[in-house]
């Protein structure tokens, strides 16, 4: 119990701390495809640069929510690689540029390999889709045993 706290926690706080950087990109976002894209050689900076904005603006409440978390979650992730990438290419291995795309990508990796967790929207979807597969389940469970009952009252002579 105290895991799946701890792992809502991380989910929600990455999420919403992460929506920033996305309105950041937007504030100015011809600036961040020269200063980010362009200058890693990436084709068309100004479209790359949209989507990462919009990758952390709606993969990061979609983290937060743990709604599609795994597909939020890769988006966030390819875009801190990306980032990573950048610091090493300006700076070298140097942890001060590193630490925070690298433990947001650390972050992100860890919910598309894990998703949501038991506190997500995700859990309470999958939860829903089950009962509602398992009440299906024994509707046709009951269905076929009428019919059966059915049949054994028809073959046997009273």
């Amino acid at each position: 119990m105290a895991f799946q706290i701890s792992w809502t926690i991380l989910r929600v706080v990455a999420g919403v701390v992460m929506v920033h950087n996305g309105l950041d990109k937007l504030a100015n976002i011809e600036s961040f495809a020269q200063a980010y894209v362009a200058y890693l050689g990436l084709p068309f900076p100004i479209t790359l640069s949209y989507m990462a904005a919009f990758t952390e603006l709606i993969g990061a409440p979609l983290v937060a929510l743990g709604l599609f978390t795994r597909p939020a979650a890769l988006g966030l992730f390819f875009t801190m690689t990306v980032a990573m990438y950048h610091h090493i290419k300006v700076a070298g291995f140097s942890i001060p540029y590193l630490e925070l795309s690298a433990i947001y990508a650390a972050t992100f990796l860890f919910f598309v390999i894990n998703g949501g967790g038991r506190f997500s929207v995700d859990a309470l979807l999958a939860n829903v889709l089950n009962g509602l597969r398992t009440n299906q389940t024994n509707g046709k469970r009951a269905s076929l045993e009428d019919v059966f009952q059915r049949s054994d009252k028809a073959k046997s002579p009273l």
